[in-house]
């Protein structure tokens, strides 16, 4: 179960379907020493998909790596830097039940059938863009097969 938690997080890291996210400031904020000030009421972006595809974060952040959410590595993940449902106290209240269902219906169709290649299938898959930061597959073909 621990390696389907790291598969779904290094999944939700790397298509994470939320480009960025919005929140409004409640009170006057100076950014560090920048001198920079956001205003109250200001409304300020979160690159939520800039940050998951950063490599000062994620090194090889085009890479598929579960290995990243091991654990002993979970720790060394900067705040604010994984946010595939937000963070702090506006979170999405779903995340707990999406995880959920995502784990049950994988276990479910996994336990049940196995997916081979077949002899249609691209190795390695092919991403085409979609006209901003989020890539799809061209038509994944595989083999379905029956567990006994």
């Amino acid at each position: 179960m621990a390696y389907l938690d790291m598969v779904i997080s290094e999944t939700l890291r790397l298509y994470n379907p939320v480009l960025r996210m919005e929140r409004q400031a409640s009170e006057d904020y100076i950014l560090g020493n920048t001198g920079i000030v956001i205003k109250k009421g200001m409304i300020v972006g979160i690159p939520v998909w800039a940050l998951h595809h950063d490599p000062q974060y994620y090194p090889e952040p085009y890479a598929f790596k579960p290995e990243r959410f091991s654990t002993e590595n979970r720790e060394h993940i900067v705040p604010y830097t994984y946010l595939p449902f937000g963070a702090g106290p506006r979170n999405c209240i779903g995340t707990r039940f999406a995880l959920l269902e995502t784990k049950i219906a994988l276990i479910k169709v996994l336990a049940k059938y196995r997916f081979v290649p077949s002899k249609n299938t691209r190795i390695p898959l092919r991403f085409l863009p979609v006209g901003r930061p989020l890539l799809r597959c061209e038509n994944v073909i595989v083999g379905v097969e029956k567990r006994f």
